[in-house]
């Protein structure tokens, strides 16, 4: 699941007896490690980050499987399955 406040963006991945998650995309260059999640007692893996104003593509990489966000802002096929969308709106008004 991916909530957005602004530019921030808040990805949460349920996945308890996972080892080590990451959220992987266009934002980060698909680098597969460069943002690790932290994962939560109650088994969600989480992270909060800030992006430009834009549409990004991104999927889930736990234990070295890929994972579709069917909950996020839509889906576009891409060249390995199916990526997740979030769709930034820049800052919220004052």
């Amino acid at each position: 699941m991916v909530v957005t406040d602004g530019n921030k963006v808040n990805f949460s991945f349920f996945r308890p007896q996972a080892g080590q998650v990451y959220v992987v995309g266009d934002f980060n260059g698909w680098r597969e490690q460069a943002m690790p999640m932290a994962r939560t007692a109650d088994g969600h893996w989480r992270l909060r980050v800030v992006l430009p104003e834009g549409r990004f593509r991104f999927r889930y990489r736990a234990d070295e499987e890929w994972f579709t966000d069917y909950a996020a802002f839509g889906l576009e096929p891409g060249p390995f399955g199916d990526n997740s969308i979030v769709q930034v709106h820049g800052r919220p008004p004052a």
